[in-house]
Parts: C-alpha cells; sequence; structure tokens
C-alpha cells in the first residue's frame, strides 16, 4: 500500500468526524506497491444521507490543508444508489 502512515491516520480521523464512518478503503494504483504514481482512490461507506457533496468538498480541503495538493477519487457510498465500482472499490484494503 503506498500511503504513509500518517495519512492513512488522518484519511481515518476525516472519515469518521465527516461521515461518521470507519468503513473506508483505498481501491486502485495505490494498493499495488510495484507501481509508481496514480491518484489516491478513497471509498467511504456512510449512513450520512444529507450534504454528500459539501461534506466531500470539507474532507478533501482539509486534507489538502494537511498534507497539500493531491489527486484523490472520493467514492462515497451511502446506500442511495447501486454502483457496481461500489464493488469494486469494496474489494481494496480497508484502513
Amino acid at each position: 500500500m503506498r500511503l504513509k502512515q500518517n495519512q492513512i491516520n488522518y484519511f481515518k480521523k476525516l472519515s469518521l468526524e465527516i461521515f461518521n464512518s470507519t468503513d473506508i478503503y483505498l481501491f486502485g494504483s495505490r494498493v499495488d506497491d510495484s507501481l509508481r504514481g496514480g491518484d489516491i482512490d478513497i471509498y467511504i461507506q456512510t449512513d450520512k444521507k444529507e450534504d454528500i457533496l459539501k461534506s466531500k468538498i470539507i474532507f478533501l480541503r482539509e486534507f489538502e490543508k494537511e498534507f497539500g495538493e493531491q489527486k484523490i477519487d472520493l467514492l462515497i457510498d451511502n446506500n442511495s444508489i447501486q454502483k457496481e465500482i461500489f464493488e469494486i472499490a469494496k474489494q481494496g484494503i480497508k484502513l
């Protein structure tokens, strides 16, 4: 997994504070230690139904304040829709 421990800890902290969730996964190229580069693909399962877009913006802004500009794809699954990408994302590494 190509994330530093302090990044993992901060992702988990933000997920709990903003989405009230500990179900957070890293998926995509950053799971493979043999690769280089790539964006950070994060998947969060939550029961939160309101203000999802606003919450995503806050999450990304807070991470950027702490670690600088990063390319992050943030998928939020609140069971309001079914998407195949959510099933793929859940095959990643739980943080």
